[in-house]
Order: structure tokens, then sequence, then C-alpha cells
């Protein structure tokens, strides 16, 4: 699958190929890798096996390589190869409601001075705690607006969608089961008026769980 990226390389800088370098970091990053150095170092110290499985038909280059390779690669057209591989590996199963978590969280050591942290919006799948999807979330955007654009890349039919409450939106939980989805989205103490409104509806002579007394027992 990574195969399929196109090579933005010109032709005199492919002594390796692209997918082989993009499964070196992808491995080094696995096996607890934090920069360039730390990635080639930890490649160079595996066998010659090793680089040929990932593709490498020589020896595996240095820090500098990787450096390039991550500066002009586009971070989208790689998520979507991953987001592709993970759907196959976690498919949906006919007759089998799989959950998966929409959630949000701010990187840890990104702030940058005079700027923000990256903030990454998320899909997680409940039974493995794989990533399903993630987008970047721009400073100016909600998290329950930028779930639309998050949510329209995936398959939902079958799926549960789990949030708390500030994706308890209508244009969010409509999207949903019309693409053949659920939801069930946590409301807690911490919004009483969004809490009491959906409390109200299930209060007896309200809910539709709750039969009006016939004029017989009247």
């Amino acid at each position: 699958m990574l195969a399929a990226i196109p090579d933005f390389r010109g032709r005199q800088g492919r002594s390796h190929s692209l997918a082989a370098l993009l499964a070196a970091i992808i491995c080094g990053l696995l096996s607890g890798a934090r920069g360039c150095t730390e990635i080639a170092q930890w490649l160079r110290e595996q066998e010659p096996d090793f680089w040929h499985s990932l593709g490498f038909k020589r020896r595996p280059p240095t820090t500098n390589c990787y450096r390039n390779i991550l500066l002009k690669l586009d971070p989208r057209i790689l998520e979507t190869v991953l987001q592709r591989w993970a759907e196959q590996l976690m498919p949906a199963v006919p007759g089998e409601v799989r959950a998966m978590a929409i959630d949000g969280k701010t990187l840890r050591g990104t702030l940058q001075p005079h700027g923000q942290s990256i903030h990454l919006l998320s899909l997680l799948d409940h039974a493995t705690g794989g990533v399903l999807g993630q987008l970047r979330m721009p400073s100016t955007t909600n998290e329950h607006k930028a779930a639309m654009k998050l949510l329209k890349s995936m398959t939902l039919e079958g799926r549960l969608l789990t949030g708390d409450a500030i994706f308890c939106q209508k244009e969010i939980c409509k999207y949903v089961v019309n693409a053949g989805g659920d939801y069930l989205i946590s409301v807690k103490d911490n919004q009483p008026e969004l809490k009491e409104t959906l409390e109200s509806d299930f209060r007896s002579g309200r809910s539709p769980l709750h039969r009006a007394p016939s004029p017989a027992a009247a």
C-alpha cells in the first residue's frame, strides 16, 4: 500500500524506494524512535534480511534522507493509505456492530513559541484501540464541526459511534444514522441544560415509553 504513494522526488534522489523509506520511518516510530536520527540508527542496527524485507536493496540511508522525506511528504496522502490499511485489518462484520470512539487530544510537546499546540481529532476502534482516521484541528474550528469532515471519510454502516457531549449535535447524529450507523453520546452534569432537555423527554406524560391512560382507566 505504501508503494501506491506517488514518488515526489527527482530521479537523482531515488537511491532507495519511497515505500522502503516510509516503511522504515513507520517501523522506527513503532519501535520507540522519536526522531530522524533515532530512526536511522535503529534501522542500521537491524539485520540485512530485515532491510530487504522493507524494500531496501542496499545499506539504508542516514538521517538527512528521512528528514527530507518527511518535510516534503503530504501527510494527508500517507494518512489516507494508513486509514485504508486499518480498515482492512478491522473491517465491519455483517450483523455485528463495531464501536468506534471520536475524541480530540492535544499532542504533548508540540507547543511552539508564538504558536499553538497540535490538536488532533481521531476515530478509535474500541476493540483494538487502533486509529481508524484522524485530522489536525484548525485553530479556528470546533471539534464538532471538524467531526463531520472526519466522519465523511469513513464507512459508518454497521458501526456504533461513541463520544462526549460536544458531539451531541443534530447534524452529526443525523448523518451517522443516514449513513447506516448508530451513535451513543454521553451527556453529563457539566452540561446541565442539555442534560435537563434530554431527561425531560423520558418523563411520564412526554415519553413515548409511557402510554397515556385509556379513557376507561380515567
